[in-house]
């Protein structure tokens, strides 16, 4: 077993569970109400002085629907560890752990624009992508590819509302047959249609 993995379990018990390593890469799971004092005490006792990500994850279908990954990094012996943590669609809470590492700030604010993650005692948990106001996450699986209809923004003037963007033909569709790297690129063409049909020009 890890050395890092060694010292968690003895320090917090149950609340820590081992992930399979992953070519060379070691993980645990952490349970939600301790992600924070598990921080503090990887940076503290530990020497993991980086939070080099911080990501989101939707299990949609998967009770608890989403995971916070961390990746923390020691320096000094170039260590990595993954953490994970559960989070229940129905209270998409966890604490922040900007205080232990504040490149946290960004990677939070992220997960709660494009996920709905919310991080209990962020200093500004405000959206870094969409616009305050906007209803919905992005990121998430159940969002369609073609958008929402939403109202944009109040400084927006003399704008209609946005639309969802039309699927059928467009350049962002998926086609049969075999295309060459050229032909599947989207700014090739202006259609899904129009490429297929140059696809075809080239096989004749």
């Amino acid at each position: 077993m890890n050395a890092t993995i060694e010292k968690l379990k003895a320090k917090f018990g149950a609340d820590i569970g081992e992930q399979p390593e992953f070519r060379g890469e070691f993980g645990v799971t952490v349970a939600r109400g301790k992600i924070l004092e598990v921080c503090r005490f990887l940076k503290a006792e530990c020497g993991f002085d980086m939070l080099t990500d911080l990501t989101g994850v939707d299990n949609l279908g998967v009770e608890p629907r989403f995971e916070v990954h961390y990746l923390v990094y020691a320096l000094a012996r170039h260590e990595q560890l993954r953490l994970v943590v559960s989070v229940p669609a129905d209270d998409a809470v966890v604490d922040s752990v900007v205080a232990v590492w504040s490149t946290a700030d960004w990677h939070e604010r992220e997960a709660f624009d494009l996920l709905g993650i919310s991080f209990r005692g962020h200093p500004n948990l405000k959206r870094i992508m969409m616009w305050e106001g906007y209803p919905h996450h992005p990121m998430r699986k159940d969002f369609p590819l073609a958008g929402l209809p939403a109202d944009l923004p109040p400084t927006t003037q003399n704008v209609p509302p946005a639309v969802a963007a039309p699927q059928e033909g467009g350049p962002f569709t998926s086609s049969a047959g075999e295309l060459s790297a050229k032909q599947r690129e989207p700014r090739a063409t202006d259609t899904a249609a129009a490429r297929d049909a140059s696809a075809k020009e080239e096989k004749t």
